[in-house]
């Protein structure tokens, strides 16, 4: 997998391209990930209790991961992920400047 938790990613496609944001959830089955405050929509809530009032609550919903890429931590650009095998660890690495994410 090339987006983590608490990556920070940049949005490629769709009516939020060209923002940025951290990573909060990543469903690997669905290929998707929430980000926050990116692709959010607001939803009615109905009262639960008696007296209580109804109000509208802002969520973020999931974006397909084809839409978005990984920001480096280091260079601050973002670029494509790669995979290497340092010993017995295998980490991820910024395809431009090499550096281990």
């Amino acid at each position: 997998m090339n987006i983590k938790k608490n990556d920070t990613v940049y949005i490629l496609k769709g009516k939020n391209a060209g923002k940025s944001g951290k990573v909060l959830k990543v469903d690997t089955k669905l290929n998707k990930a929430v980000i926050s405050g990116v692709n959010q929509y607001k939803k009615a809530v109905k009262p639960k209790k008696e007296g209580e009032k109804g109000q509208f609550v802002t969520i973020s919903r999931p974006l397909d991961l084809s839409n978005v890429i990984l920001v480096c931590p280091r260079c601050g650009k973002h670029a494509r992920v790669g995979h290497r095998v340092e010993g017995k660890n295998k980490e991820r690495y910024c395809k431009k400047c090499k550096a281990t994410i």
